[in-house]
């Protein structure tokens, strides 16, 4: 039986001083499972729920066989989406801090090509990709896959499901055969089955059973509502419901935007995430949702897919989705860290069926509320009780990662001569590759916007946007 102690691996003193400050004790089923048999080399397919720790049980074996002094392509994580791509290389180098000199690049659509380009040329350790770009840059000769020593598909059978399987094969078909080749899956599918035999060698099979991966802190309630009342009964929820960050969950695109407009014209401050979006457009309401700039985020569930939200107070079903599996998946990202979290749910009466799937899976019975008349009320008087006003505001500042720029050189600025701020008025600072994000009291943002353009950070001039 493999051992749950983290500091029982065999991984080297940076990676568990890592460890260590990053408060990694005992390792979860998936990591103690999968970490030992990553770090001899083995193939694995391992299935698991999100959430599971997945992310740092592959990471660590990649970390540990990397060769710094190397400056070739030597890992590659394939990911489904945009998003999930930011996050998992978030954590690769959250993980790989003391690495020095590790290069860990994001190879993603949305991003301008010549900023890849350049980076691929200067050499990068691990690439975290999804399969369209990684086989653009495959096709322009810019991406050598010769050194590849490990290759992860993360959220494999979503990939699949979004049809990238014959990229995903292209791509490993150009890798060296000797290469470690790793699955990781919420499910598995026949197309992973076929996959496995085609390109793994005698891999081994991880699977964690979880019995229902809705946590017990978790209320859930649904409310019966008629398609034409689903907007004022949304607002009157948010208006029972008091919150600092909240989901709605819609099923397409044009019912995300569709909604979106609905509530700006009643009043409410919300933005929308599609899959249609620009990358920069994507970014910024991601950045201002995780720093409390937005309090309402209308979202698909493709384009949500990979999300983590600290300290999110409510997730809303507007539509309800139709595979249970996909129920789970939404109001897990709620009650996390020991937190109690709130589902709500608006049904229709035609939608019974799908309640009691939700219910079969779960393992619990979801809360039946009945809904206010709201039929009567126009949109904006319910929005007008609404707590609606985000406490901060995002600046954007021209210059990030690949500009040595760094947390503490913002929080300076802001504190220092220049900003004269406190510390108590900054919130959440995200540092991107070429830009950055950092949140701040909404009564002082134009002060701060304004002294930030006058004076210099790390002794150099950057341009600073409110974000909008």
């Amino acid at each position: 039986m493999p051992s749950n102690d983290f500091s029982a691996l065999r991984l080297s003193p940076s990676l568990i001083r890592v460890a260590q400050e990053l408060g990694f004790k005992e390792l979860t089923p998936i990591q103690a499972q999968s970490i030992p048999r990553l770090l001899n080399g083995e193939d694995l397919i391992g299935q698991a729920k999100t959430g599971s720790g997945k992310t740092a049980a592959f990471t660590f074996p990649i970390l540990e066989k990397i060769d710094l002094g190397s400056r070739s392509l030597q890992a590659m994580i394939l990911c489904p989406t945009r998003e999930l791509c930011s996050q998992v290389a978030r954590e690769v180098r959250k993980l790989g801090r003391y690495h020095s000199g590790l290069q860990v690049l994001v190879l993603s659509g949305g991003q301008p090509m010549f900023a890849q380009l350049k980076s691929l040329s200067q050499g990068v350790h691990i690439v975290v990709g999804t399969p369209g770009r990684v086989l653009d840059h495959l096709s322009r000769g810019s991406l050598a896959l010769d050194q590849v020593a490990t290759v992860v598909l993360d959220e494999a059978d979503r990939m699949l499901d979004m049809g990238f399987q014959e990229d995903m094969e292209r791509i490993l078909g150009e890798m060296p055969e000797s290469r470690q080749t790793v699955f990781f899956s919420a499910t598995f599918p026949r197309s992973i089955d076929s996959m496995s035999r085609a390109f793994q060698r005698n891999p081994v099979r991880v699977t964690i059973e979880e019995a229902a991966s809705v946590a017990p802190t978790i209320r859930q309630v649904v409310y019966e509502a008629n398609p034409e009342l689903k907007l004022k009964a949304l607002l009157w929820v948010l208006q029972q419901n008091q919150h600092e960050a909240a989901i709605v969950f819609c099923n397409l695109k044009t019912t995300v935007i569709e909604l979106s407009n609905a509530l700006s014209r009643a009043g409410v401050s919300a933005a929308c995430l599609h899959g249609d979006m620009e990358q920069r457009d994507r970014d910024r309401v991601m950045a201002k949702f995780r720093n409390q700039s937005t309090r309402l985020l209308i979202a698909t569930d493709v384009a949500a897919r990979g999300i983590d939200i600290e300290n999110l107070d409510i997730v809303i079903c507007y539509d309800l989705p139709a595979q249970a599996e996909v129920y789970v998946h939404r109001i897990g990202r709620t009650g996390r860290a020991g937190k109690r979290g709130f589902a709500i749910s608006l049904a229709t009466s035609r939608e019974a069926g799908k309640i009691q799937a939700i219910e079969k899976i779960t393992g619990v019975p979801l809360i039946r509320k009945t809904l206010a008349n709201v039929e009567g009320a126009d949109a904006e008087s319910l929005a007008r009780d609404l707590n609606r006003d985000a406490r901060m505001a995002t600046l954007f500042i021209s210059g990030g990662r690949k500009e040595k720029m760094r947390p503490g050189d913002i929080l300076g600025a802001l504190t220092g001569e220049a900003g004269r701020m406190t510390a108590a008025q900054i919130g959440k600072i995200e540092i991107h590759d070429h830009f950055s994000y950092v949140a701040v009291s909404k009564e002082f943002a134009q002060t701060a916007l304004a002294r930030l353009n006058q004076g210099r950070i790390k002794g150099r001039k950057f341009r600073v946007e409110l974000v909008r």
